[in-house]
Formats: structure tokens, C-alpha cells, sequence
């Protein structure tokens, strides 16, 4: 798919919508090594941090793109067309550990610009980042006592905060100029 640069000012993401409806998939890893893996997310959250863009992710300790995560100091976000999201299912609801989950689906793995994680030819958004923080849930610190229900394994999410370093997208995630 054809995308441009898109400038982080310049980026029109409706944050809640993508991730709880549309879902992005989350890649770790090394595109030029095919050590990679992908796992669709729909928790998350984007926005500006010491000064900086960010986009934040969550990931489970259980989770096979974790150990990509770990050894990786970046990864991508990216967003599909509609006509994806089975694909995107597919992702999300099948372990990496079992085979090649982009392959089963038909999604195309390329480069990225600017980080070693890869992009698919598929998405219609991809956000490369470069990780800059991370910190375990500590559920102590929960104070709503119904978040506790997301865990009944004890399995609480890693955050990881990345710097956003490069946007490319269609003109449909761009401001016009």
C-alpha cells in the first residue's frame, strides 16, 4: 500500500477508535533477521511525553512478541484496512511460537524506515518506535478494584513507552496541509 510521511503534528489518529475498535498490530524484532513476531493489541495509548511523541503498548508476560520486545529496542504499530480484520483476529488469537502467524494470514512483512521491526505492506498506518521506558503493572496500585478481573492468571502487562520516530500513512491519517 501507498504510504507518505506524516509529520507527528500532523498525524489524525482518533486513538480511542483504533485501538478498541480497529486494533493495531504491535511488531517486535528484526525484520532483516526474520526474528521477529506480531500480536494484535486494543489497549494502549498515544500521546506526548517528556517532550516527546509516544505511543504506549501492553504486553503479557505469557505473550511470545514479549521476549521480542525484551531484546529489541524498538517496535511498530500498525493500523489495517477493514477488509484485514480477520487477519488481525488471526494474530491475535494465535501464538508465534506455533508458526509464522504473518504468513498463515497473508500479511507481507517489509522494512521499516527508521527502526529494525517491521511494517506489513498491508497497513494503511505504520508508527515506528524506539523504546525509551518500561514498567510492570503493580496491581497495589490499582484503584479501581475491578481491574483486577482483567487478571485472574496474575499475568499483569509490561507497559512500554516508545518514542515515536517515524509516521507514514494514507492521506486519510493526515491533516490536510
Amino acid at each position: 500500500m501507498q504510504r507518505d510521511d506524516i509529520p507527528f503534528p500532523r498525524l489524525v489518529l482518533p486513538v480511542m477508535h483504533t485501538y478498541d475498535v480497529q486494533w493495531l498490530l504491535l511488531s517486535a524484532g528484526d525484520f532483516a533477521k526474520r526474528a521477529f513476531n506480531c500480536m494484535t493489541i486494543s489497549w494502549g495509548s498515544l500521546g506526548v511525553i517528556w517532550g516527546k511523541p509516544f505511543a504506549m503498548v501492553v504486553v503479557r508476560p505469557t505473550r511470545y512478541t514479549r521476549q521480542f520486545m525484551e531484546s529489541s529496542d524498538n517496535f511498530t504499530l500498525c493500523a489495517f484496512p477493514e477488509e484485514h480484520r480477520g487477519k488481525l483476529s488471526y494474530c491475535g488469537g494465535h501464538s508465534g511460537r506455533d508458526g509464522d502467524k504473518a504468513k498463515a494470514c497473508g500479511l507481507t512483512p517489509i522494512p521499516s524506515r527508521l527502526v529494525a521491526s517491521p511494517a506489513y505492506d498491508e497497513a494503511e498506518l505504520v508508527v515506528e518506535c524506539r523504546k525509551m521506558y518500561f514498567g510492570d503493572l503493580d496491581p497495589s496500585h490499582f484503584l479501581d478494584p475491578s481491574i483486577e478481573s482483567n487478571y485472574p492468571k496474575k499475568d499483569y502487562h509490561r507497559m512500554y513507552f516508545g518514542e515515536i520516530v517515524a509516521v507514514t500513512g494514507t492521506a486519510a491519517w493526515r491533516l490536510a496541509e
